[in-house]
């Protein structure tokens, strides 16, 4: 072994660790996303039914979509009646690495047909 490529290894492994935890780091924030989009949408469907519910009761709809979204971790950005339904939007913040800033939204219609 020539004494200029001794310890040439050592580089190389540390090149390759370092890959290994970025790569690490950004499937964890990939992961993060999935969950919190599915929290969005179990929000959102959620609050939809509370809704359309109240509704038919002849509660204010808008309300109780907004309570249960709160409850469930989500809040509600939009709200409208339309003819017997009723169409909701939730926003739940999304995971911050390096800055970004991917809140996540989701939508839900729901109402007595």
């Amino acid at each position: 072994m020539r004494r200029s490529e001794r310890g040439s290894a050592v580089p190389f492994a540390v090149a390759c660790l370092g890959v290994v935890l970025l790569l690490g780091a950004a499937l964890g924030v990939a992961g993060a996303m999935v969950a919190d989009h599915r929290t969005a949408q179990a929000a959102a469907d959620l609050a939809a039914l509370a809704g359309a519910s109240a509704l038919a009761d002849g509660r204010d709809g808008c309300g109780a979509a907004g309570r249960v979204a709160t409850d469930n971790g989500a809040a509600l950005s939009a709200c409208r009646r339309e003819g017997a339904d009723l169409r909701v939007r939730v926003i739940v913040a999304g995971p911050r690495w390096l800055g970004s800033h991917g809140d996540l939204e989701a939508e839900a219609r729901a109402g007595p047909g």
